[in-house]
């Protein structure tokens, strides 16, 4: 039986779940909350590095700023599609204003832009904002070459 490794949104433990057991709202081993919330979590430097490295399954990252109101204005589709799309894929926002290196490190120059990371590499890149169902055609293509 293949399994697959989750990072915890909520303590960062890196949890072994079998990819059949995917769908049965897996918890996490050591602080027992959901590995899977159906919303996107919030990212930092220590949570980003910890999410793309070691995550068996593909992550989506809006990065995105407060200030930005496309980013704004796609904030709840990008919400929606995640809850669609767990747990086969994990969504992730990355506030640009407070990770400006990381921003930085990933030459991320308009925002909102998300970027597909999978196995520790970035695989694809889409600037602009998009509606739900962009979000869900967009990231199936992607990860179905995975």
């Amino acid at each position: 039986m293949s399994s697959n490794h989750i990072v915890c949104p909520h303590c960062l433990a890196t949890n072994r779940v079998p990819h059949t057991r995917l769908n049965e709202q897996p918890k996490c081993g050591k602080c027992k909350q959901l590995l899977f919330t159906q919303q996107p979590i919030d990212l930092n430097q220590q949570s980003f590095t910890k999410h793309i490295n070691h995550n068996d399954i593909p992550v989506v990252v809006d990065f995105w700023a407060p200030w930005c109101g496309p980013c704004k204005m796609m904030g709840p589709a990008f919400a929606s599609a995640a809850a669609k799309m767990e747990p086969h894929v994990r969504f992730a926002k990355l506030n640009t204003e407070q990770e400006q290196m990381l921003a930085g490190q990933f030459n991320i120059r308009s925002i909102p832009t998300i970027a597909i990371f999978y196995q520790g590499k970035e695989t694809a890149r889409q600037a602009g904002a998009m509606q739900e169902s962009g979000i869900i055609q967009w990231v199936n293509s992607i990860t179905s070459q995975l």
